[in-house]
């Protein structure tokens, strides 16, 4: 059977299994816009932050407070809520993007709070009011992709509508 798919002499053929052998290439903007790659940015953001933050504390420069990493995680998910919702603007199956947004923002969320409980040594009830950062930020986060996906909905309908311009109608003079 390989032999055969290997050995056909139809240059049609030889294309499409040469064509089915490359990597997709994806440019910089569909990488910009995976809800995971942007997950992780934000991520890796908020862990740079946090590391960098103990080390201006262990050198001395300055004080850092011990809920840093809290506000850091909850800063990087925010980051993430606007350019996720944006970016589903221009996605081409919303229903896909959707799902592994919501999938990316709820896996951002227990990973940088484990993070944040990680290097602060403190839970998010002992951390203050970051509970209540968290849940506003996740129904803010619901709220922003909701508040996209009704806009890009509005301009699609304006876009497929046809657009009859009505006749002006003159009024009758008296």
């Amino acid at each position: 059977m390989f032999h055969c798919l290997f050995s056909c002499s139809s240059g049609a053929t030889r294309s499409r299994l040469v064509k089915l052998a490359e990597p997709k290439r994806m440019s910089a903007y569909e990488k910009a816009a995976n809800p995971f790659l942007q997950a992780l940015a934000c991520l890796g953001g908020s862990l740079g932050a946090v590391l960098l933050a103990k080390l201006v504390a262990l050198a001395g420069l300055t004080e850092v407070s011990v809920k840093f990493p809290w506000m850091s995680a909850a800063s990087f998910l925010l980051i993430f809520s606007v350019f996720n919702a944006i970016g589903s603007i221009f996605s081409p199956n919303r229903a896909k993007y959707w799902g592994r947004s919501m999938y990316s923002f709820v896996g951002l969320a227990l990973l940088s709070g484990l993070m944040a409980w990680a290097f602060s040594h403190l839970s998010i009830s002992e951390a203050g009011s970051y509970r209540w950062i968290f849940i506003v930020l996740t129904f803010g986060y619901l709220v922003f992709v909701s508040i996209m996906n009704i806009a890009r909905l509005i301009v699609e309908f304006a876009q497929r509508e046809e657009w009859n311009h009505p006749r002006i109608r003159q009024k009758p003079r008296r």
